[in-house]
């Protein structure tokens, strides 16, 4: 249990956790935004990380819900979630998070994976997905480039993983993303059951 500041309530790990990140959420939105790069270094391959904070990722399948979130692992070789779930239905048309390459299109350990090189040493990848795209195919933010398919979730919950990859390391791809819509939770006295 945690207390919650200023209040001496007593709250669950998770429900701290939940208000530390809106707290935290809260008080980055009070920032000010970064300008717009000129014209002539907007090529996506080009781009500064000022820039792509302007200018976030899109949600693959439109919804922005996370159903599983980053774990990050202890070392490289140790067991973690190396990026988020986001629930779909199979055959949900999966997009382009930003604009890139496409680095590869295939299969990977038997499920499908889609993954976009955005430049700058990021990379995104869409796993399950059946492939809509080839590698080596420029795409642009929005762009359809698979469908969601069984492989990383189960045919009865079903899901897109969004990962990210900076020079080959796995990332928390959350920050790159709008905000997530995350549910409510209410105490335990409000509980019905």
């Amino acid at each position: 249990m945690f207390l919650f500041p200023g209040s001496g309530t007593r709250l669950p790990p998770v429900v701290a956790m939940v208000v530390v990140i809106g707290m935290l959420g809260a008080a980055t939105a009070s920032l000010p935004a970064p300008g717009p790069a000129p014209e002539d270094v907007r090529d996506h391959r080009d781009r500064t990380a000022a820039t792509r904070a302007a200018e976030p990722w899109i949600w693959p399948t439109g919804t922005r819900v996370v159903e599983r979130g980053w774990e990050p692992p202890s070392d490289d070789y140790a067991a973690g979630h190396r990026g988020i779930d986001v629930p779909a239905p199979l055959g949900t048309s999966a997009a382009a998070v930003d604009d890139g390459t496409v680095a590869f299109a295939g299969p990977v350990g038997g499920r499908s994976v889609v993954t976009v090189d955005h430049g700058g040493g990021l990379v995104s990848t869409l796993d399950s997905v059946q492939p809509l795209v080839a590698t080596g195919d420029d795409v642009r933010q929005g762009d359809q480039v698979g469908l969601v398919s069984v492989g990383h979730c189960p045919a009865s919950a079903p899901c897109l993983h969004l990962g990210a990859r900076i020079d080959g390391r796995y990332v928390d791809p959350t920050p790159y993303l709008p905000v997530a819509e995350w549910p409510v939770l209410l105490p335990e006295s409000a509980w019905p059951g």
